[in-house]
């Protein structure tokens, strides 16, 4: 393929994407969601191609997430019809690495969010280094956490919560996930040394993925947020987000460091977001990941269209002042209808 952000090859079975805009940390532009979808699906069907690897050229990211700018100035200019048309084609593709009848392998050997999760987690074989970095932080540009979390978050390991507690908490927070944690909660399947990733890209190249990752793998690192499940479960096992927030601010006999900074997350993100995603991983938890993406699109369509998104990204990826004004400005404020219509049949 000749396009610049997107590189494929094949070899010995082995079709490989290799995401390259080492600029945007491979940020997800229309043009490489498309690109990546063709050539899944061009090999989906293709009896000589065994399995797929997803590769990234750049050293310091596997996937940023989408390229949410574009997004929001076609939101500021009240153009919903490429707003949809981005988030569609997005879970199409997220959907289709969610189905893949063949086996789908993702190194993530750096920076892995939003979208960057859709393209992996989904997939049969994720493996994580320790430069990677796992991520949902849509609540602080005023978003959702989708591409299928509202799937994915309710179900990884951890807690026995009716509304999955890990899932909730780094959804809501937005909270940072290392190779330990992701094999721990279920982000990631297997623990590969960063000095030996592309050794077993070659490996895998070679036709023979099942005996790379038995010869690459390793035992993970340990997990900060598996030392915390007491903490997480205790804050977000239930009730709702007003309730998390006077968890932390009280006497429960929590970990302090970890109550402040669990509680400064979600006082700095937008406070409709975090109800908005409450209800959604709510509902997820409940239903199939067909649902889930459709219902995922309604409310990315319609909360892109609220004041927050647009002063969510202003302040975190336009410009960079990481001062966002939220409307309403406090947790407390928010008005149940306004959420509800996100939600509307």
């Amino acid at each position: 393929m000749t396009d610049t952000f997107i590189r494929t090859r094949v070899a010995n079975g082995i079709g490989e994407v290799v995401l390259d805009r080492p600029v945007a940390l491979n940020a997800l532009d229309s043009s490489m969601i498309r690109d990546m979808y063709e050539a899944l699906l061009a090999w989906r069907d293709d009896p000589e191609i065994t399995a797929v690897l997803v590769t990234s050229a750049s050293d310091r990211a596997f996937c940023a997430g989408g390229d949410i700018k574009p997004v929001r100035d076609a939101a500021v200019a009240g153009d919903t019809a490429t707003v949809r048309d981005y988030f569609a084609n997005e879970y199409r593709l997220d959907e289709l690495v969610a189905t893949y009848p063949k086996p789908y392998l993702a190194l993530l050997d750096g920076v892995t969010m939003g979208g960057g999760l859709g393209i992996s987690v989904h997939g049969a074989v994720r493996v994580v280094t320790e430069k990677a970095m796992l991520a949902m932080p849509e609540t602080a540009i005023g978003f959702i956490p989708d591409v299928g979390a509202s799937h994915f978050l309710p179900r990884l390991r951890g807690t026995t919560a009716r509304c999955d507690a890990v899932g909730l908490y780094l959804a809501l927070t937005g909270a940072r996930a290392d190779a330990g944690d992701a094999i721990a909660v279920g982000l990631a399947t297997h623990f590969v040394p960063s000095h030996r990733i592309e050794a077993l890209a070659d490996r895998i190249r070679e036709g023979h993925w099942q005996l790379a990752l038995d010869e690459f793998a390793e035992a993970a690192p340990a997990s900060a947020i598996a030392d915390r499940y007491a903490d997480i479960d205790a804050v977000f096992g239930d009730g709702t987000v007003a309730d998390a927030v006077e968890r932390l601010s009280g006497d429960h006999d929590l970990d302090e460091q970890w109550a402040v900074t669990t509680r400064a997350a979600l006082c700095a993100a937008s406070p409709t977001s975090l109800w908005a995603t409450a209800e959604l991983l709510r509902r997820g938890a409940e239903s199939t990941l067909g649902e889930c993406f459709a219902r995922e699109l309604e409310v990315a369509v319609r909360i892109t269209a609220e004041p927050d998104f647009a002063e969510g990204v202003r302040a975190v990826l336009v410009d960079k002042d990481r001062n966002p004004s939220w409307s309403p400005r406090g947790i407390g404020e928010v008005d149940p209808a306004v959420v509800a219509g996100l939600f509307r049949e």
